[in-house]
């Protein structure tokens, strides 16, 4: 199968150490790793880029065509992305900018590369113009040292916290700042609702990946071991339900969170914070004790004897 162009600078870029070649050379280039529609399926582009302050800054210009890219579509359904830049490789969210920003940073692009101007005009379309922030929450560090299965999952936990930490802090400078709008007319949209979005999106698919897993994998082998146990499980597997309930309607409410209603979404996130909290704590009483003697990562299996030896004649 002939190699697409965007496979072709991708081989090149990695196989260069990061550095773009061919009709980037000279300019800024970076691979962008998004996740589509399906779980698994990955897609990456490679992207100019400019810089803004300490932020990442890309634009869906398509070249002007008259459609929004496919890496944009997917980063709305799943916004924490992969990045390579240079030699370093990191996760990142994608959030795209709105209003008064968005103008704000597709003119710093067009002044550094004036291409993205024409792109836009060809197009007949706002391009979207997106900013790669970390994907930790704000003071996130992490744990110094994950050696057990107890502690991978401490880590889950810790970093869940902090997302819905920030998304709540997110979400009350949102309504703040609609609550301070005077004079006539609509306030504008605020600058923080599709970063809320995609925040608060990246936080529900990394807690169903975890509860998955633990449904999936964890629980069933543990509840071999402890069958004393089967009452907790059960328990934990109900709240995984609960939990999830909660999470589809908040993604929900955050569709149109330029306009949702304060108090609405304030005890939504409550209440959600409030069952997520006392099921991790639960978890952490219960099971996470159980955890601590196995090691992490996972020790690869053992190759059968003889295995990769040549057959003797």
């Amino acid at each position: 199968m002939p190699t697409s162009f965007n496979e072709s600078v991708t081989e090149q870029f990695r196989a260069d150490g990061g550095k773009a070649d061919g009709p980037f050379e000279g300019g800024n280039l970076l691979l962008l790793t998004t996740t589509g529609a399906e779980p698994g399926t990955e897609r990456t582009t490679p992207l100019g880029y400019v810089r803004h302050g300490d932020s990442l800054v890309v634009v869906g210009s398509g070249p002007g065509g008259p459609s929004l890219p496919d890496w944009y579509r997917d980063l709305l359904a799943r916004p924490v992305v992969r990045v390579e830049l240079g030699t370093e490789t990191f996760q990142a969210l994608a959030v795209p900018a709105e209003g008064a920003r968005r103008e704000e940073l597709l003119e710093h692009a067009v002044r550094t590369a004036p291409g993205y101007g024409d792109d836009e005009a060809r197009a007949a379309r706002s391009l979207p113009v997106v900013v790669l922030e970390p994907a930790d929450p704000d003071g996130w560090e992490g744990p110094r040292e994950v050696r057990t299965l107890a502690d991978k999952i401490m880590e889950v936990h810790t970093w869940l916290r902090g997302q819905l930490r920030q998304v709540a802090a997110q979400a009350d400078a949102h309504f703040a700042a609609r609550a301070a709008h005077e004079g006539p007319g609509e306030p504008p949209a605020p600058a923080l609702g599709l970063q809320i979005r995609q925040r608060c999106l990246a936080f529900c698919q990394a807690l169903r990946f975890h509860h998955v897993s633990e449904d999936a994998h964890v629980f069933p082998t543990m509840a071999r071991h402890h069958p004393d146990l089967a009452g907790t499980f059960a328990r934990l597997t109900e709240e995984h339900r609960a939990v999830a309930r909660i999470q589809d309607e908040l993604v929900t409410l955050l569709a149109g969170v330029a306009i949702a209603d304060p108090e609405r979404f304030r005890t939504e996130l409550e209440s959600m914070t409030r069952e997520l909290n006392d099921h991790l704590d639960f978890e952490e009483e219960t099971i996470v004790p159980l955890l601590a003697g196995i090691p992490w990562p996972p020790a690869p299996p053992a190759r059968p004897a003889g295995a990769g030896r040549e057959h003797e004649e």
